[in-house]
């Protein structure tokens, strides 16, 4: 699936939910199905600076794609890097730094996060596009 495809489906199923509590409920559950992250990758050089929540993100390259992996200490936050990692893992560097995730916006959720959401939200968008742009950096001096 690319990640056109990927946004659209993120949009119907917000769709199918009737309000933004049963979207929230949503959004949580998305964090629980998140792959526990190893101990060892919860240390301080993985946090994303800018959530006040703790979210730990890690990134490698596998194959020519970034593979993200996640994990916060805030059940709503946990879903939302959730749907970010289920957004933008497993795709070229390339396709990360030019794809912005519209879908944010679509389904609503940007009028319906608290400021510091928000702002956390945009943290992880921002620290998995350094990621791509480190992979992308990385591969053209080899």
């Amino acid at each position: 699936m690319d990640i056109q495809e990927t946004q659209d489906r993120i949009v119907r199923e917000f769709e199918l939910l009737q309000d933004w509590p049963e979207r929230y409920k949503y959004i949580i559950k998305l964090g629980t199905k998140l792959e526990p992250l190893p101990e060892e990758d919860r240390v301080e050089e993985n946090l994303v600076k800018g959530c006040q929540s703790q979210v730990w993100l890690t990134a490698e390259l596998d194959d020519d794609k970034v593979v993200f992996k996640a994990d916060s200490d805030a059940a709503i936050t946990k879903g939302l890097v959730a749907l970010m990692v289920r957004f933008y893992s497993g795709r070229e560097p390339d396709v990360i730094l030019n794809t912005s995730p519209d879908f944010i916006e679509k389904i609503g959720m940007a009028k319906h996060l608290s400021p510091t959401r928000a702002n956390g939200l945009a943290s992880m968008v921002k620290q998995m596009k350094i990621y791509a742009m480190a992979f992308k950096s990385k591969a053209t001096l080899s």
